[in-house]
């Protein structure tokens, strides 16, 4: 999502030991559709945090295995999007908005931090506990048309007994 040196997401970065699987919290139980549901309504919260005039992309969320973990019993959802204020002056605004927001209620700033690129992107990064949720938003407001970029991604849930995951 930056244009930083880095491939990885904050959410999918590796601990020192190397296992992932170890920062990724326990959603709990649940099909596909109820958990791709939950991830669209955090996604619907950070969409009113913006509180600036302007578009969201379409795509929906997609559903991954949990990495170190069966991936016929556990999953997680990721919902990649992106918004475009009407005005690119309001993109600086809508950060500000989202760094305010992103620090109250159930959720928690975990980084804010300016990315390599030549543009110096601001990135941050917060998690909800209560929602096992974690938001990465990337602010790309130097570019020619400026936007914000956005995922959110849900922890690992394991899926009820007899029921199969639906893989995207």
């Amino acid at each position: 999502m930056t244009d930083d040196d880095t491939s990885e997401s904050p959410t999918t970065n590796t601990s020192e030991s190397g296992d992932s699987a170890s920062r990724i919290p326990h959603a709990g139980t649940a099909g596909t559709d109820e958990a791709v549901a939950a991830v669209k309504a955090i996604s619907s919260q950070i969409y009113d945090f913006i509180g600036v005039p302007g578009t969201a992309s379409q795509p929906g969320p997609g559903v991954k295995a949990c990495s170190g973990k069966d991936p016929d019993k556990y999953f997680q959802v990721y919902h990649p999007w992106n918004f475009k204020p009407k005005s690119g002056a309001d993109n600086d605004v809508a950060m500000r908005n989202l760094k305010e927001k992103l620090g109250t209620g159930d959720w928690v700033i975990k980084s804010s931090y300016r990315d390599n690129s030549a543009n110096k992107n601001l990135n941050i990064v917060a998690d909800n506990d209560s929602k096992k949720m974690s938001v990465w938003i990337v602010g790309y407001s130097k570019r020619d048309t400026p936007s914000i970029g956005i995922e959110v991604t849900s922890g690992c849930y394991q899926v009820s007994e007899g029921e199969t995951i639906e893989h995207s």
